[in-house]
């Protein structure tokens, strides 16, 4: 299992990952807090299956960002061997990039740790890469169309906003609308994530042809349906493609032909069972038929 997370983190996902939230630097700190809560969540598997290269992602953001808290936290899987082979120099790089930061706990560590590789400064598995490739579980590796980083990294600035993990996102996407932001179904969805236009005007989106709009809508029902649901991918995929009322009616996926081959095919993407998913939304929604927020 460790060399499988080894494996999964030595290769692009992080580095995309990371590398596309560049251009999100703007970002206020306070994002920090959500990314080492995300990152801790999936270290620890609290509330959810553990996921460690889940959790290297979120912590490589942060520590992106320039969180002292997010290189001692990757410094500390490699010390130990978290989801990846143990790396004592590489952790003494991290330990002491943080401590430079004026980091208590990696001040600490760096005493007990090689000295001889500290001013490297890398963030091994963050490197800037330009592919558009993605590693999801199970060594399955999904490519995106040629040209839509500019998509793409709007999915991660904006998926941090409501808490939805990315990849699931992307995998919507591509299964949607293959990228194409003026996509139209013959039922009238919309944009990159389909939405029809009852959805649309829902959740406040305006004009679902803006990608960034439509993203927005798009994350703002999937927080939704997974809080609706409690993190149940398959049935809030289920209901992203036939609404949450069929999936209530069938107490699952219904058994309507073109929803099971939409959700297989989303799952072929996007292989995690359980999403975290905050409660609260359900409280600040009526369930069906009205405003988000």
């Amino acid at each position: 299992m460790a060399s499988y997370f080894s494996n999964l983190f030595s290769q692009k996902s992080i580095g995309l990952l990371c590398g596309l939230l560049l251009a999100c630097t703007h970002a206020k700190a306070g994002n920090f807090k959500t990314l080492l809560a995300l990152g801790q969540q999936y270290e620890h598997g609290e509330g959810i299956p553990k996921d460690y290269a889940k959790a290297m992602e979120y912590y490589c953001l942060a520590a992106r960002r320039g969180s002292s808290d997010g290189l001692y936290a990757l410094g500390w899987m490699y010390a130990n061997g978290r989801g990846v082979t143990r790396d004592e120099k590489t952790a003494a790089a991290l330990f002491t990039r943080a401590a430079k930061k004026k980091h208590p706990g990696a001040q600490k560590m760096i005493a007990y740790l090689p000295s001889d590789n500290r001013s490297n400064t890398t963030l091994r598995g963050c490197e800037i890469v330009s592919s558009a490739s993605i590693n999801y579980a199970g060594n399955q590796q999904m490519t995106y169309p040629v040209g839509q980083q500019s998509v793409i990294s709007l999915v991660y600035k904006l998926a941090l906003e409501y808490r939805v993990d990315p990849n699931l996102v992307l995998a919507i996407i591509s299964v949607e609308s293959a990228f194409n932001s003026r996509a139209v179904s013959p039922k009238n969805a919309q944009g990159l994530m389909q939405l029809i236009p009852a959805t649309a005007q829902r959740f406040q989106v305006k004009d679902s042809f803006d990608p960034e709009e439509n993203i927005k809508g798009g994350l703002a029902y999937l927080r939704w349906l997974l809080a609706y649901f409690r993190g149940n991918v398959a049935w809030v995929v289920a209901a992203y493609n036939a609404g949450e009322g069929a999936v209530e009616k069938y107490r699952g996926i219904p058994p309507y032909p073109e929803t099971v081959k939409y959700v297989d095919k989303i799952l072929q993407r996007y292989q995690k069972t359980i999403h975290p998913y905050q409660p609260e939304i359900i409280n600040r929604s009526s369930f069906i038929f009205t405003s988000a927020e």
